[in-house]
């Protein structure tokens, strides 16, 4: 007789269907992002002088565990949109208006990139670019971003750009700072969804708000960046939302315009690689202070040097490919340290694909 298969083993169709038209999608984004950066690095490789010796070949072996990581990685995305952490269908959000559109800028852009790595012009800007009013650190290209972070159209090229960067996994590598936060709100949140109030740090364009209010609804979100352009996009982005209404405003991390004890929870998206040691102190303490007893900080990032030997030579390569004046430091710095000396508590980190979470708690 044959016995009668366990129910656990029978997968729900729309499941099923989720989960391939997951896998193809991501498929294709990373098939497409390799095909562009390699391109693109052939090109640049022939263009700059010695640039192509400046950095270490990464290794078959070293690559084949990245694409391990990169699996796991989507799995991961997958289940929790299973789960109910997040709605399935931010799975495959992605800006196609913005990919049509603005593809064609990212490669006429290359030979300003080329000018800029051959003269080492890193501090570059366009004379109608408003300076003032900036800390030093950020008036930089960062990888090469024409005007920085201070132009329209760096604000309009940034997204599609991390994507190509992360091979199609820049989205998902966001999406990993919902669990932890839904967790401690489902668990520690001392009051009803529609009073929570949530802050993004650097929150550029407002992807990260985007998901955040698809796996939060009714909670109020705020956003902060230095870059006003950026800022525009992000307004453009979520009022696309239906009923949503942008609390966005420019300020400075290291001095951020809320009353103490303000938030319940704050997050952070690819900031802290890009802020210099003293900066980096100064936004945690911030987050501190804003922040009510009992509330959450939520830092994703780039990953560090001791989390994976065997990525280091991609870590020391990185700040050679990409203007990145204050990586090297990051890569070595403590933050679980310096979260603890602005008085977090219950630190704990995540690794995914290539990015690192912090996860800290200020004390009731």
């Amino acid at each position: 007789m044959q016995s009668t298969p366990k129910i656990e083993q029978f997968i729900p169709i729309s499941e099923e269907l989720t989960k391939f038209a997951y896998q193809a999608f991501q498929q294709s984004k990373t098939v497409f992002a390799v095909a562009h950066n390699n391109i693109s690095s052939r090109l640049t490789n022939l263009v700059v002088e010695g640039r192509k010796g400046r950095t270490t070949p990464v290794s078959a072996e070293v690559l084949n565990k990245l694409q391990k990581r990169r699996e796991k990685l989507f799995e991961a995305d997958l289940q929790d949109a299973v789960k109910g952490v997040y709605p399935a269908n931010i799975l495959f959000d992605n800006p196609w208006e913005d990919f049509f559109r603005y593809y064609p800028e990212i490669l006429l852009d290359l030979p300003e990139i080329w000018e800029k790595l051959q003269k080492k012009e890193y501090q570059k800007f366009s004379s109608d670019i408003d300076r003032e009013g900036y800390p030093a650190y950020y008036l930089q290209n960062f990888h090469q971003q024409t005007n920085g972070y201070l132009s329209d159209m760096s604000a309009n090229l940034y997204d599609l750009q991390v994507e190509l960067l992360f091979n199609g996994a820049a989205d998902a590598m966001r999406r990993r700072i919902l669990a932890p936060l839904k967790q401690w709100l489902s668990d520690f949140a001392p009051t009803s969804p529609e009073q929570i109030k949530l802050l993004d740090l650097a929150c550029g364009t407002g992807r990260t708000l985007r998901f955040i209010r698809a796996t939060l609804p009714k909670a109020s979100l705020f956003g902060v960046d230095l870059s006003p352009a950026y800022l525009r996009k992000a307004n453009q982005l979520l009022s696309k939302i239906p009923g949503e209404l942008p609390q966005l405003m420019q300020a400075n991390g290291e001095e951020l315009p809320y009353l103490d004890n303000y938030f319940h929870a704050l997050t952070s998206v690819f900031l802290f690689h890009e802020l210099p040691p003293q900066a980096r102190q100064r936004v945690i303490e911030e987050s501190f202070r804003v922040v009510k007893p009992g509330g959450i900080f939520i830092i994703c990032d780039s990953m560090q040097a001791i989390d994976n030997p065997d990525f280091k030579v991609m870590m020391d390569n990185f700040p050679i490919i990409f203007h990145e004046p204050y990586y090297r430091n990051y890569t070595t710095d403590d933050l679980v340290r310096r979260l603890e000396k602005a008085g977090f508590e219950n630190v704990r980190t995540e690794n995914h694909l290539v990015s690192k979470y912090w996860i800290a708690r200020k004390p009731v």
